[in-house]
């Protein structure tokens, strides 16, 4: 069976300035975001093995909501942090068996990088969007949602 990735991209964060890039907080619309998209895997029924995030204070609060969403705890491990590649990606993988859906929350360029690295595929990735990987074989992208999309699903 494949191992799937599974990239949140953080929530609306205050603005670049405003503090030091590391403290950058949710907006309410971003804990929002956070939130919706917990909600709309759960709906979804995707049950996580487990859940990785950058420590950045704007992702690792993103993957609280959405963890407390989808009944799973998250840990922060530094590749996520900035230069996340399809490298760390499958190291992250590693640990699980064959079959696992792993959640990694972070940041951009670097998701929709690597999603280009893994599948050749070109992704818009809009802040609190989601994206799957399917790793097996030929990499392929599974699922791109927005956060509009993400709203009607979690109803």
């Amino acid at each position: 069976m494949a191992k799937h990735l599974w990239l949140l991209r953080h929530g609306e964060a205050v603005p670049h300035g405003s503090r030091p890039d590391f403290d950058r907080e949710l907006t309410p619309k971003g804990e929002r975001q956070a939130r919706t998209a917990g909600s709309a895997l759960a709906r979804a029924g995707v049950e996580f093995d487990a859940c990785y995030t950058s420590p950045k204070v704007r992702a690792r609060d993103t993957a609280r909501l959405a963890c407390e969403q989808l009944g799973v705890d998250f840990e922060e491990t530094p590749p996520l942090e900035d230069g996340f590649d399809a490298a760390d990606a499958r190291e992250l993988l590693l640990a699980h068996d064959d079959g696992a859906h792993v959640l990694a929350v972070g940041h951009e360029p670097d998701f929709s990088a690597v999603v280009h690295e893994l599948t050749g595929g070109r992704i818009d990735f809009k802040k609190g969007g989601v994206a799957a990987v399917k790793l097996a074989g030929a990499p392929a992208l599974v699922v791109l949602l927005r956060p509009a999309e993400l709203e009607s699903m979690a109803g």
